[in-house]
């Protein structure tokens, strides 16, 4: 038995080594930059996070150092990987897209993973100086242990959250026949991240019942969870390393707009919303928008994509979310269906209204509807 556990304890060092070493060399890739340097940020995360529990399960208490390194520097760092996982997608997708200040809301629960390391400073340097004595020791640290329980529920819930936002990303994207392989992927890379989810809440189900808990920790401890974690580092690295060798789209050089052509392009466009409405023509087109305002392609491309933040579809179904909202419980529209006043608001599809108000709202058209009548 121990043997094989020692076997396990260098499969979690070999592949938190690899991880490490395959996120500075995706990292430093030319090709698909922004895509790349987000995948190694992920796969840096989980390395750090393997390399943790290594030390849990092989260091010994005599050795102090890897104790106290392991206690104050933030090795598990899991909040993030959720929200990794979802802009790697949207990258690899819309390579024009650019992560901007307001996407830092997404990252900002990693303070969760802080919380404990703060505590085991907090404990070793008011030891030090006299303010904490010995025995609250027992204290500190039975603090530290039930609040490295519980996060994982926060943890586990972020990571399949932001899975299920990345398949949402992915049933809107329009596929076309030159990028199929890269979507394999990229599906590939979401179902990989969904199975572990699975494996993780499973264990998870186990570890929270206070009855069963030490019991599991006992007969498999955290190798349920870090292993399949070691297949992933592998595999993410290599496929990532596949893909950046072999770019699956020829991208030409965006300009570099000033920042009175971004305010000017941006306003351009929300007057062609609010204003003029170009929204509610059902066939409404990148090249409509154009001729419009009167703004190159290209430019009004680039303001979507790396200052919005948002392609040209889904900036225009805001405002015929938006509009339809405000009608559906206008009284001059009670005798319209859901679908009509829809399509009034420039929709020309059904399924496609019913995706995309969820996908923006969170709820259906009638759970909507329900909810405001109700108010």
């Amino acid at each position: 038995m121990q043997s094989l556990i020692d076997f396990l304890n260098i499969l979690i060092l070999l592949g938190a080594i690899q991880g490490l070493i395959t996120s500075i060399l995706l990292f430093n890739f030319k090709s698909n930059k922004k895509a790349n340097r987000i995948l190694s940020f992920l796969i840096l995360l989980v390395s750090l996070s393997c390399f943790n529990i290594y030390i849990l399960e092989t260091i010994t208490t005599t050795a102090t150092f890897w104790l106290v390194l392991e206690a104050i520097f933030p090795l598990v760092v899991i909040m993030p990987i959720g929200p990794l996982v979802y802009f790697y997608i949207k990258t690899s997708l819309y390579p024009d897209f650019k992560l901007t200040r307001k996407n830092n809301v997404h990252f900002y629960t990693a303070v969760l993973d802080l919380v404990p390391y703060v505590a085991a400073v907090i404990f070793i340097v008011g030891g030090f100086l006299g303010f904490i004595n010995a025995d609250s020791n027992v204290k500190w640290g039975n603090f530290i242990d039930v609040y490295t329980m519980y996060v994982d529920i926060p943890r586990w819930i972020s990571l399949v959250i932001y899975v299920w936002f990345s398949f949402k990303l992915m049933s809107n994207y329009p596929l076309k026949a030159k990028n199929k392989a890269h979507m394999k992927w990229v599906k590939q890379f979401t179902i990989g991240f969904l199975i572990f989810a699975f494996i993780w809440g499973v264990h998870l189900v186990f570890y929270l019942i206070p009855s069963l808990s030490q019991s599991v920790l006992n007969r498999v401890g955290w190798y349920p969870i870090y292993i399949p974690l070691i297949g992933l580092i592998y595999w993410l690295g290599i496929n990532g390393i596949i893909i950046s060798l072999k770019p699956y789209y020829k991208s030409s050089k965006t300009p570099d707009l000033s920042e009175t052509i971004v305010k000017t392009t941006t306003l351009a466009l929300q007057q062609a919303m609010i204003k003029d409405q170009l929204f509610l023509n059902a066939s409404l087109k990148l090249d409509d928008v154009v001729k419009h305002i009167e703004v190159p392609q290209k430019t009004i491309s680039t303001v979507l994509n790396q200052h919005i933040g948002k392609t040209f579809n889904e900036f225009i179904n805001e405002y015929r979310i938006a509009t339809f909202k405000k009608r559906l419980l206008d009284n001059d529209t009670n005798n319209l269906t859901i679908t009509g006043i829809a399509f009034e608001c420039g929709f020309n599809s059904q399924a496609t209204f019913q995706r995309t108000f969820k996908t923006i709202t969170g709820v259906s058209p009638k759970e909507f509807q329900k909810k405001h009548i109700k108010s």
